[in-house]
């Protein structure tokens, strides 16, 4: 096995709040997440949990976002609410960093990309709820800042089936590579991601001349 230190699991907005609303999905969802993580940990790969809260009375909500005002006078999503918290199941252990977010997108209003770049990382792979929300958002912004991508098929969940199904066929394999958790910890004891377009089609044809691996 050949480790990828460069690479940082992303688990976004997986909150006791959130999950409740995926219903039959959170248990096949929160499985697959699990395991990723594990995996994850197992190869020192840095581990990041997203979540959004906000401070008393919301100060960070501008009354004009048509998304955000809602949760507003809402405790649902208070800081040290039970609901804002990481799901149990799977929470993060030792070494797993959380970072706090204050609207859709994984790096809006945290530290997050600080943390990225403190330490050297430039692959990100994505899980979470919802696969419309901030599975998209992170996934647009990630690769304007010109990071590889993977995205956990079986670790997104949206609340809209055609909506994640559509995401994740036509729309994401434009910028990322879409596995199953299982395809995904396949292609790490191999010893490689297939982290964006470019290289994934580089891999291929590398493999394809070289069958057997052996390069000049």
């Amino acid at each position: 096995m050949c480790p990828l230190p460069d690479t940082a699991l992303l688990i976004m907005d997986v909150q006791a709040s959130i999950v409740e609303r995926i219903a039959d999905a959170a248990g096949p969802l929160l499985a697959a997440t699990g395991r990723a993580a594990a995996v994850a940990r197992g190869n020192e790969f840095l581990v990041i949990y997203v979540r959004v809260a906000f401070r008393p009375d919301a100060p960070e909500v501008d009354p004009h976002n048509r998304v955000f005002s809602a949760l507003a006078g809402s405790a649902a999503f208070l800081e040290d609410a039970p609901g804002a918290q990481i799901h149990a199941s799977v929470a993060p252990q030792r070494g797993d960093v959380v970072v706090t977010k204050k609207r859709v997108s994984a790096f809006a209003g945290s530290d997050l990309e600080v943390v990225l770049r403190s330490q050297g990382v430039r692959t990100l792979v994505l899980a979470g709820i919802a696969t419309s929300g901030v599975v998209l958002s992170t996934l647009r912004e990630a690769a304007d800042l010109d990071y590889g991508l993977v995205v956990l098929r079986d670790a997104c969940a949206d609340a809209d089936e055609e909506v994640h199904r559509v995401l994740l066929d036509k729309v994401f394999a434009r910028q990322a590579d879409v596995l199953t958790v299982d395809e995904w910890i396949h292609d790490v004891g191999a010893g490689w991601l297939g982290v964006t377009q470019e290289s994934a089609w580089e891999r291929f044809a590398a493999e394809e001349e070289y069958p057997n691996g052996a390069t000049d």
